[in-house]
């Protein structure tokens, strides 16, 4: 029997942090042990005069290093997307991304081992640092793109899976059957299907990247977007912005508890929570 996706998403979600956190971890682990098998062997076979551990702390501490800067790639490719409308421009800043997180990744792993010799009475060499630089980028640049096509692999299939929002667009031939400029429903497409899903069924919205997330009954639907571009689209006497990253939807919202410092925090029917900005409040607040 098929299984729905929707059940999928549903007992996927809780765990989905700690996935993504363990096949990362896992990946860079399963690299480290494989090369340093593969080092090894190497070694072994042209009879050159290493213990056996210095393979072993090469690869560990250069693969956990590549660990500890996934996040950071992962930020970075928020703020700088690598989509068709702003690929020409991103694209350099990536290249220039990938020669930090090689200068990091090389700098980090040699203090590592040097350290981790220092306790063998030994002392590691890393050679002149121009040239042995430029070889490690030569690698890292590999790394750091391998880092952003699993990434964007995993997002499509997500995307897939759970659905993509996109506004409607003007017919080819006749009037539209609502308006354009001020829509009440978004199309979202998901698994080769195609459903409509009403403006006043949507929660709330939070920026994410180049998305924004539309919150409907626990699911988000990632609408390619930025958030200033669908404020001027939704209805204001339905929709309010209440932070740089959040609106919500008037109808959803049950409780506005205020915070230290101005700011707020906004409870909706679901039960689920949206931050509201000091500097949003007051419009909340004469909305509601």
């Amino acid at each position: 029997m098929a299984t729905d996706p929707r059940d999928f998403l549903d007992r996927f979600r809780p765990w989905r942090r700690s996935f993504e956190v363990g096949f990362w971890v896992f990946f860079f682990c399963l690299n480290a042990a494989f090369n340093t098998v593969t080092a090894i062997f190497d070694v072994e076979r042209v009879s050159l005069s290493f213990a056996r551990w210095e393979p072993a702390v090469w690869e560990w501490t250069s693969n956990l290093v590549l660990l500890a800067l996934v996040p950071a790639v992962i930020a970075f490719d928020r703020r700088f997307p690598l989509y068709l409308g702003v690929l020409r421009r991103n694209v350099p800043w990536h290249f220039l991304a990938s020669a930090g997180f090689s200068v990091v990744h090389v700098v980090t792993m040699v203090v590592l081992r040097k350290a981790i010799y220092a306790t063998q009475g030994g002392h590691y060499a890393f050679g002149p640092w121009l040239q042995e630089l430029f070889y490690e980028y030569l690698k890292d640049g590999r790394s750091y793109a391998l880092i952003l096509a699993m990434l964007y692999l995993y997002r499509q299939f997500l995307l897939r899976v759970q659905g993509e929002a996109s506004l409607l667009q003007a017919p080819d031939a006749g009037p539209p059957v609502e308006p354009i400029e001020r829509p009440e429903r978004f199309l979202v497409k998901k698994l080769g299907k195609e459903f409509l899903l009403p403006a006043q069924d949507i929660e709330w919205m939070q920026a994410w990247g180049n998305y924004v997330n539309l919150r409907v009954r626990g699911r988000d639907y990632p609408l390619r977007s930025t958030m200033a571009a669908i404020e001027e689209r939704v209805d204001p006497a339905r929709f309010i912005r209440v932070h740089r990253s959040y609106m919500v939807n008037i109808g959803h919202v049950i409780e506005i508890e205020p915070l230290e410092g101005g700011d707020a925090r906004i409870r909706l029917r679901d039960g689920s929570t949206v931050p509201c900005s000091r500097r949003y409040r007051e419009e909340l607040r004469r909305k509601s």
